[in-house]
């Protein structure tokens, strides 16, 4: 009698791990990263020339760091950096200056890399401190969805009713769905006129954008950008990492992440890092991969996302003419979870209540003085009165 044959292997659970990375990865979160280009100074073509430049360079990452590890390392373009940017001021050389700041931010990413104690550095500015900065940040976006369902009701209650539901029924799919609703929405304006797109805009390219650098880009947005990527994204992405029992080649994934930006800044995007959210989603056991496949499933999600950068420009094209403030919208309930970690984190200092309180107010006020965003100001104010608070208490 013949033996029995081994059950054949297939990809199936890897591709599907992988997928699922991407779709919620890109899904959750580009929305964002269009808004914040836009509010500084990119053009509706700049704008999808970044998302698209990021798709490669997060799917290039990842392909090479997981296939070189053997481990489920991901990346993702920052989320909060973008949030960052969503609040910004306006910058004396447009978005030629917003460039010249990402390729700043990328260059201290890789100098991270190269000198392990400029990390050490940015780890010493109190958690709590960036958390409230950030928080102050994302609240103007947030906001968002309700401000548009009060303005245009009837383009904006739907797609939040859509995400309502899926946080009752499908809560990770709940900001891809939402999002889902919001192309449907898009396609109404259409049919009715009320929306229009270029044709020519919706074919996939990348546009270089020639740097050039300002005293509030570099103190406004490149300072900031750094701190947030670095203390909200990859040193969260190694613990979460980690807890799946997975270390991180910090110094080769901080040297990949900031090439990988500073190529994607050339043609508009703003920064890579290691994913923390959306790691689990390829490296945790509900992903139904076996432990010593799932790198395979992170280098699928690389390569879908390289996938995904031909179509950006159309996403991106189809997403910014969406009427009524919808986009704006969409964003903004992406970011709520994270505002309320955010928030979370910030509170739990007990001692420094006031310093974190203030560097909420003055990042949420959107304040520009010297031609220099809110979110620097908000923490040399968190810095200035934590030194003056712990000051008093030793005294």
């Amino acid at each position: 009698m013949p033996s029995p044959q081994p059950a054949q292997r297939t990809l199936l659970p890897e591709v599907g791990a992988g997928l699922v990375t991407t779709l919620v990865g890109f899904t959750a979160s580009f929305a964002v990263v269009l808004t914040g280009l836009a509010a500084v100074g990119a053009s509706p073509g700049q704008a999808a020339s970044g998302l698209g430049a990021l798709c490669l360079a997060v799917g290039l990452g990842t392909l090479g760091l997981s296939i070189a590890s053997r481990r489920p390392l991901t990346l993702a373009w920052s989320t909060p950096g973008a949030a960052l940017l969503g609040g910004s001021a306006a910058l004396p050389g447009g978005f030629g200056d917003a460039v010249g700041a990402f390729l700043l931010c990328a260059a201290a990413i890789v100098a991270t890399g190269l000198w392990p104690r400029l990390g050490e550095l940015v780890t010493r500015i109190p958690a709590s401190l960036a958390q409230a900065m950030l928080a102050g940040v994302m609240l103007p976006l947030c906001l968002a969805p309700v401000t548009a369902a009060a303005a245009n009701p009837a383009w904006v209650l739907p797609t939040v009713l859509i995400w309502v539901l899926g946080l009752r029924w499908w809560p990770r799919w709940a900001v891809p769905v939402a999002f889902a609703a919001a192309l449907a929405s898009v396609g109404v304006a259409f049919l009715l006129g009320v929306a229009h797109v270029d044709g020519d805009a919706l074919a996939p390219s990348l546009q270089w954008v020639a740097p050039s650098l300002s005293w509030p880009a570099v103190v406004g947005i490149a300072l900031p950008l750094y701190i947030v990527t670095m203390a909200s994204q990859n040193v969260p992405g190694v613990a979460v990492m980690a807890s799946f029992g997975y270390p991180v080649p910090w110094r080769a994934t901080l040297l990949i992440t900031g090439v990988s930006s500073a190529a994607a800044a050339l043609a508009g995007g703003h920064a890579i890092n290691l994913a923390a959210i959306s790691a689990a989603l390829a490296a945790g056991e509900e992903s139904g991969v076996p432990r010593e496949r799932r790198w395979r499933s992170a280098a699928f999600a690389g390569a879908l996302y390289v996938a995904f950068a031909a179509g950006a420009a159309a996403l991106a094209g189809i997403a910014l003419a969406a009427p009524g403030g919808l986009l704006a919208a969409v964003a903004g309930l992406a970011l709520i979870a994270t505002l309320g970690s955010a928030v979370q984190g910030a509170w739990e200092d007990a001692s420094s209540r006031l310093a974190v309180v203030a560097t909420f107010l003055v990042a949420a006020s959107g304040v520009s003085i010297a031609g220099i965003g809110a979110a620097f100001w908000a923490l040399v104010v968190g810095l200035v009165l934590r030194w003056a608070l712990a000051a008093r208490r030793g005294a």
